[in-house]
């Protein structure tokens, strides 16, 4: 397992570092694939749950979302649409429509169950994923994005790597028995010193200042770490261990998009609070 986790990291941390260095509409397309398989892998977990989601649409309004925040499409759509509804309308839009299919859906029971799953999906994925895209088009955005990108799997390394080796005091044992207080400093500790080398001067150093490095790389780490317990309570409500098998050594997409999306929110906000 170690070994196909190293393999799959040395290929696809370039190619993902690649892809954000050149911008768009690469990495909205990233994002737009990514966004689809994860939401696939999502509402399959839900069927396979006894609860039957409403797949493709779920699948569609996902990737309107993750579409939704591409500077290039919002350029375009500008001189015809009211940016400040568009949100609101796909979210409105989201709500009543999927309601109106259950009407005409030839199975009734558990229809609740399957809008609310349908929705979960929706904004799980779709909406939580579109932040990282809204990131890339911000002033700096290549750089904010390798900082969340890079801060997430050095506090996901350095916990894995604590937490097994070192790890004595459970965490979360009824939601996931391996992770440890142990490896969630270790975690912390990861995202600070990379948070720190942002803010060194390279060509990806970023507005911050030495308490402010240290600060983003703590929230980054600690919110990555409960978007991580996040996904673990829904496997664990869906009776499976991984999300799929895409990637050798770490499971599938959706297991790969967990603490990146959470720590997006967090680099999101500050530069929207902080920086702008």
């Amino acid at each position: 397992m170690l070994k196909r986790r190293v393999i799959t990291a040395l290929w696809g941390i370039p190619l993902v570092t690649a892809i954000v260095w050149f911008g768009e509409p690469w990495f909205t397309a990233l994002m737009a694939i990514w966004g689809l398989l994860a939401a696939f892998e999502f509402y399959r977990m839900v069927a396979a749950s006894k609860v039957p989601p409403l797949t493709y649409f779920g699948l569609v309004w996902t990737l309107l979302f993750i579409l939704s925040r591409n500077s290039g499409l919002l350029s375009w759509l500008e001189p015809h649409f009211n940016l400040d509804l568009l949100i609101p309308f796909l979210l409105t839009s989201a709500v009543v429509l999927s309601l109106i299919w259950l009407l005409v859906r030839p199975q009734k029971e558990g229809a609740l169950a399957s809008w609310v799953w349908t929705m979960g999906g929706i904004l799980y994925v779709g909406w939580l994923l579109s932040y990282l895209v809204a990131i890339r088009g911000l002033d700096d955005g290549r750089n904010w994005i390798l900082f969340a990108l890079f801060t997430t799997w050095a506090s996901d390394t350095c916990a894995f790597g604590i937490g097994k080796n070192l790890g004595r005091h459970k965490l979360a044992p009824r939601v996931s028995p391996g992770k440890t207080w142990e490896g969630v400093v270790g975690g912390i500790f990861g995202a600070v010193v990379m948070s720190i080398l942002f803010f060194t001067p390279t060509p990806f150093r970023l507005p911050l200042i030495h308490w402010q490095a240290i600060l983003l790389g703590l929230l980054v780490s600690v919110f990555g770490q409960l978007g991580d317990l996040v996904e673990s309570l829904l496997k664990r409500n869906m009776g499976v261990k991984e999300s799929g098998k895409l990637i050798p050594g770490h499971g599938g997409i959706l297991d790969r998009m967990d603490s990146i999306v959470f720590a997006g929110i967090v680099v999101y906000y500050y530069v929207i609070w902080v920086i702008v």
